[in-house]
């Protein structure tokens, strides 16, 4: 009977268990990309780049056996960078070369002047005038030879006091005015 009837018993068949398993698998994914979708397609993202990267390496490292061998073969590229290595590195040492001549002109005339002052002060001192004096006299020398206009020198202006003096009574507020005023 089961032979003659083909598969008309109990429990589901074949049909029933492929639509059944196909919406097994629909919930499965539907609810494994809500939950870990981002992550998925993070992942995803990172995997695509690290192929594009491994990509590129492997085409650079097989285009570059044969950029080795033309470097071989064009030594003069390799002598004219060399040159004009060489050629920077002089240039540099010669800017720095008179760099360091200018700095040693200039401490030797800061040593000059300051040997010249030493003996301006000592010369003074065997006078008997002040050397301090003497160096201030210098300074200002110096500072009105390097200046070309001849400024006149102004007396200060004569200060008042704040308050006027002491002694006198201070009015308050309630106090009649014409009275404080004395």
């Amino acid at each position: 009977m089961e032979a003659e009837g083909g598969g008309g018993g109990p429990g589901p068949g074949p049909g029933a268990l492929g639509r059944g398993g196909l919406e097994f698998l629909q919930h499965t994914a539907g609810s494994l990309l809500s939950s870990y979708g981002w992550y998925i397609l993070l992942a995803a993202v990172a995997v695509y780049l690290l192929f594009q990267k491994v990509s590129q390496r492997l085409a650079a490292q097989w285009s570059g056996r044969p950029g080795a061998a033309d470097a071989a073969m064009e030594p003069d590229m390799v002598v004219r960078r060399q040159e004009a290595l060489a050629a920077a590195r002089l240039r540099m040492q010669e800017e720095l070369n008179a760099q360091a001549e200018r700095y040693k002109e200039r401490q030797r005339q800061l040593e000059e002047e300051k040997r010249r002052q030493k003996i301006a002060m000592w010369e003074s001192m065997q006078e008997g005038k002040s050397y301090k004096g003497n160096l201030k006299l210098n300074q200002q020398e110096v500072e009105s030879g390097a200046s070309t206009s001849s400024a006149v020198p102004r007396s200060k202006p004569t200060k008042r006091p704040l308050r006027e003096g002491g002694g006198k009574k201070m009015c308050l507020a309630n106090e009649d005015f014409n009275q404080c005023k004395t």
